[in-house]
């Protein structure tokens, strides 16, 4: 609890921790609950749909993880925050899913920039080829609300912050181009338990961290 309670009291404003809970018990989950946080993340749709029923209903879940479009309808009426859109495909389905449940489901584009070709994500300028087309222009149920992207799994710290000034850089571009006129774009989440310091300093709103605050529970 010390590593949670650390963190987040110094935490520059304007910065929001995802609590990461995957693979955590609902126990470990109601500690930091209990202690304040509201904001948590999942990366599977079944241990998401596991945790919500039996956890407090005003927590804002987040999803993280890769999502299979034939997943979307489970989570649609309820969640916060989908910070894993890479497709227009996906895209498209949240759409499809809002306009069923009468509500506008609120996204980050996650983008590619680590040395691993395993991890999900745009590249940039299929991104903004989705932002200008026809058929995002039709999309009247989603929202949105920024970026978020994963840095290479490695010690270098050069390459990671190679990484994270990509991203903000993607970031900037993308709002002056794109959502110059809209206050909700305005979310950038990167950095984890093991980089989220250097993260914030290239301007990270978000940050998803799992092991460090979870375990001297």
């Amino acid at each position: 609890m010390n590593n949670f309670i650390k963190i987040k009291n110094t935490l520059p404003e304007g910065v929001n921790m995802i609590a990461v809970s995957k693979y955590q018990p609902n126990e470990h989950v109601m500690r930091l609950y209990e202690s304040g946080q509201r904001v948590f993340g999942e990366n599977k749709v079944q241990d998401l749909l596991a945790k919500k029923d039996l956890l407090p209903a005003d927590i804002e879940w987040h999803f993280i993880g890769h999502l299979q479009t034939n997943k979307v309808k489970q989570i649609a009426p309820f969640i916060h925050l989908i910070q894993s859109v890479d497709s227009l495909k996906l895209l498209q389905e949240i759409n499809k899913q809002g306009e069923r449940n009468g509500r506008v489901i609120r996204c980050l584009l996650q983008f590619h920039v680590a040395e691993e070709e395993t991890k999900f994500g745009f590249e940039y300028q299929e991104a903004v080829e989705m932002l200008a087309s026809a058929e995002y222009a039709q999309l009247q149920n989603i929202e949105i609300c920024g970026i978020m992207g994963m840095a290479s799994n490695t010690e270098r710290k050069d390459r990671i912050e190679k990484d994270f000034s990509q991203l903000q850089a993607y970031f900037k571009k993308i709002k002056t181009d794109y959502f110059a006129e809209k206050a909700y774009f305005s979310q950038l989440s990167m950095g984890m338990s093991s980089d989220y310091e250097l993260a914030l300093r290239y301007g990270a709103t978000m940050i998803r961290l799992g092991s460090l605050i979870f375990s001297d529970l």
